[in-house]
């Protein structure tokens, strides 16, 4: 395991470039990396706890914490979610697992307890707000965790059966499991590689928006698929559009069906 590249080593990995100039005290952020193979060592209570508040640290709007976790210990459910997942293996070794939720079932609680109708809660906005509640929550769980060595993999395909999901966790009504998120610390041999991103000004504008040409990204990702052995035929853009096809949601084409059904985006 090689996590410790320099700012200007991170930064070619990802844009393929010199950086403008070093800024040592970001580092650690550009070292990223998806991490699926931990090894055996546990997450002690304590720094799972301190894990817990930074999560808790992150904005949210309007203080409402629009989110909750749920860690999964139980090895039949642990078992259970893996094959929900896709049989992704990350999810059945990871000293720690996730799963994080869009939440507003709480906030319609406490509005009961006040006679309030919280009809809010039915609407899109709230059901945005939640979501982003619960990203930055994780993501800045995950930023903590790489900080001091642990390893991390987000895991999309929680949403693939969130009947099923609903089902095996007790979910109640106006929730909905956003992602899952694998933390422990890397097996030493793990290899994992910084993957490369679009060049900046393909993503961050100034003043107006502006469409980007992926050629010169699509040639630094056959690159990377090359040098991680990985099938490299299509390029990133055909590749991502293969993806937004309907086909390839995994099951994820009655979303909306099963939000309305749990009182979700109604209006």
């Amino acid at each position: 395991m090689n996590f410790q590249e320099s700012f200007s080593e991170a930064w070619r990995k990802r844009y393929g470039t010199e950086p403008m100039d070093e800024v040592p005290d970001l580092t650690p952020f550009l070292r990223h990396r998806s991490v699926r193979r931990y090894s055996d060592r546990a997450i002690e209570p304590a720094l799972k706890s301190a894990l817990f508040a930074v999560a808790q640290s992150a904005a949210t709007s309007s203080n409402l914490q629009l989110w909750s976790a749920i860690s999964v210990t139980d090895p039949e459910k642990r078992e259970a979610i893996a094959v929900m997942v896709g049989n992704q293996n990350q999810v059945r070794r990871a000293p720690l697992f996730l799963a994080f939720f869009a939440d507003l079932n709480r906030l319609v609680q406490a509005s009961r307890a006040h006679d309030e109708a919280a009809e809010a809660a039915e609407f899109t906005e709230f059901y945005t707000m939640a979501v982003v509640d619960a990203t930055l929550a994780a993501e800045r769980l995950v930023v903590a965790a790489e900080s001091i060595g642990l390893g991390t993999c987000y895991i999309g395909s929680l949403r693939n059966d969130p009947q099923g999901l609903k089902d095996l966790l007790g979910l109640p009504d106006r929730t909905f499991g956003v992602f899952g998120l694998c933390i422990g610390w890397p097996q030493p041999e793990a290899k994992e590689d910084i993957k490369p991103r679009l060049a900046a000004p393909s993503v961050f504008f100034e003043n107006m928006y502006a469409d980007a040409d992926t050629a010169e990204y699509n040639a630094r990702m056959a690159e990377f698929y090359a040098a991680q052995n990985m099938p490299g035929d299509d390029t990133w853009s055909l590749k991502s559009a293969k993806r937004s096809r309907p086909s390839a949601l995994g099951g994820r084409d009655g979303q909306l069906e099963f939000l309305r059904s749990v009182g979700l985006l109604l209006r």
